[in-house]
């Protein structure tokens, strides 16, 4: 089960395993705070893609449609992710305050739809 989370909420016994899926470590936050298990800023958007989008909710479409084609070649992180997923809980942190879209988001419902096809 793949669950996402704002990596500034207390982490909770639900959480299973937490993967920050961001490429900056969030501001402000000590490591020893956000009880995360897993870094994989190489799965995150690419940092020309992030600066394009800055979380400008007419920009989220287009942002998930980039970041699908960039998730596309990153296919060995994607499975290490589907495949922790089957094995138990899965919580992807981001630090975005735009919790609607978000890296985060998009990597879940990518994540998704590869597990239906």
């Amino acid at each position: 089960m793949i669950k996402i989370k704002r990596v500034y909420e207390k982490p909770e016994r639900g959480d299973g395993l937490r993967v920050l899926v961001d490429r900056v470590w969030p501001r402000g936050l000590k490591k020893e705070q956000a009880g995360v298990d897993i870094w994989m800023k190489e799965i995150a958007p690419s940092t020309g893609l992030r600066k394009w989008f800055g979380h400008e909710p007419e920009k989220c479409a287009e942002f998930r449609d980039r970041y699908f084609r960039e998730l596309k070649e990153k296919s060995g992180m994607v499975s290490e992710l589907e495949g922790k997923g089957r094995e138990g809980t899965v919580t992807l942190l981001y630090g975005a305050k735009y919790e609607a879209c978000n890296n985060a988001t998009v990597l879940k419902e990518y994540l998704e739809r590869k597990v239906k096809a």
